[in-house]
């Protein structure tokens, strides 16, 4: 979906919960579903990035965003049906959710990985998701069509060494994906996806690859089709995919 021309008016009036959305790829993605009409839910742990990208959406004469702050990494079950009552209460329904947020965790043999930060990756990466699509799932059924989108990753596909945590619970993450999207197959106005970014120039990439030059790979801004397309009304009636968004 590279080749995709989003109309300016393809998020018109939806409203769109992005996680992660104070940096990286969650950023952009924010900005991009309000530049083309949404009204978007800020949601990350890290309050002064999530107030800067609050103000620069407002700069350009966007709708007005919400800010949620939430640390995925502790999150308990009890605050998300909280988060869902508030969204409930302010906006009645939620058309879209990109679960962007991610933790890499270490870079180093499974022997010696750290239990605690293997425990931490897989709250973030599964089961904060887990718990934030559930909370979600009757807001997202008032919408007359809705979209979730998961972000894999080229190593939750095929394992690769010193990967460790990321890459399984990117592995769990596609098949949380394809098990929600058979349950909602024909019976639901939901449709639910994966996108996997590629190689983008953020600041998990830059941890990942120390020595690799940023200027080699794509923008978040570059990835951006796939993630429209995905969340727009023209990717009704596709579900349980996996796309790439550089190819």
């Amino acid at each position: 979906m590279t080749d995709y021309q989003a109309p300016a008016d393809l998020l018109k009036d939806k409203i769109i919960l992005v996680t992660g959305a104070g940096d990286g790829i969650g950023r952009v993605a924010a900005k991009t579903y309000a530049a083309h009409g949404a009204t978007v839910i800020l949601l990350g742990r890290t309050v002064p990035k999530l107030e800067a990208v609050y103000d620069e959406i407002e700069a350009a004469g966007d709708a007005k965003p919400a800010i949620l702050p939430v640390d995925l990494a502790g999150v308990r079950w009890e605050e998300l049906e909280f988060l869902a009552q508030g969204v409930e209460q302010e906006f009645g329904r939620l058309d879209g959710l990109l679960h962007n947020a991610s933790l890499l965790g270490q870079r180093t043999p499974m022997a010696n990985y750290h239990y605690s930060v293997w425990q931490q990756v897989m709250q973030v990466n599964v089961n904060a998701a887990f718990g934030l699509t559930k909370a979600m799932l009757p807001l997202l059924e008032e919408s007359k069509s809705a979209s979730v989108i998961f972000t894999g990753s080229g190593v939750g596909l095929k394992g690769r060494a010193y990967w460790g945590a990321y890459a399984v619970s990117k592995f769990a993450t596609e098949g949380m994906m394809q098990v929600l999207a058979d349950e909602v197959d024909g019976v639901s106005n939901i449709r639910v996806n994966s996108i996997n970014p590629g190689a983008t120039r953020t600041n998990m990439r830059a941890a990942a690859y120390p020595a690799e030059d940023p200027k080699t790979v794509a923008t978040p801004e570059d990835i951006m089709p796939t993630y429209l397309y995905l969340m727009g009304d023209d990717s009704i009636g596709i579900n349980g995919k996996q796309f790439n968004a550089q190819k």
